[in-house]
């Protein structure tokens, strides 16, 4: 019994989940689905594009919902609406517990209602066109007051596994 628990150590030792990730994703990573791993190195690789209402690509720049719903369509081909507020109702309803790379976060920054939108990345990171930061295509954390106090929602796009 002692031998068969440390080979299913050293096989848990030697498990890549645990090791680190080489493409700058939080480490871990590289053990969800290709699609979800596909689909966060393309939102990545968006970073610094610049920001502009209404905006719906890389060149002449994104909002929130432009640059989730462009990267959702070109990396799998799922169609999202052009408005946070929308993307909010469909989907899988999640607690924010319960939250996966790959799944979106909503946000309630005006009284009207959700208002922004962004792809939870892991490690309470998510990435997103922010106006009022940077001006372009950034990461967040989910724990800095601004956005922990804003969050209200999240939803999965793609169920595990794909």
């Amino acid at each position: 019994m002692k031998k068969l628990f440390a080979i299913l150590f050293a096989l848990l030792l030697a498990n890549p989940v645990f090791a680190a990730d080489g493409d700058g994703l939080p480490a871990g990573l590289n053990a969800i689905p290709d699609a979800v791993h596909n689909l966060l190195s393309f939102a990545e690789s968006q970073m610094g594009a610049a920001y502009r209402r209404g905006g719906i690509s890389q060149e002449s720049g994104f909002d929130c919902s432009g640059f989730v719903s462009y990267v959702f369509d070109h990396v799998e081909g799922i169609s999202l609406p052009h408005n946070a507020r929308a993307m909010s109702m469909i989907g899988s309803r999640i607690r924010v517990a319960d939250l996966k790379p790959g799944d979106l976060v909503f946000f309630r920054i005006m009284r009207s209602g959700i208002s922004h939108v962004g792809i939870y990345l892991g490690d309470n990171r998510f990435i997103h066109a922010a106006s009022t930061q940077t001006g372009s295509v950034m990461i967040s954390d989910l724990t800095e007051s601004y956005w922990a106090r804003h969050l209200a929602a999240a939803r999965r796009m793609i169920a595990p596994g794909e």
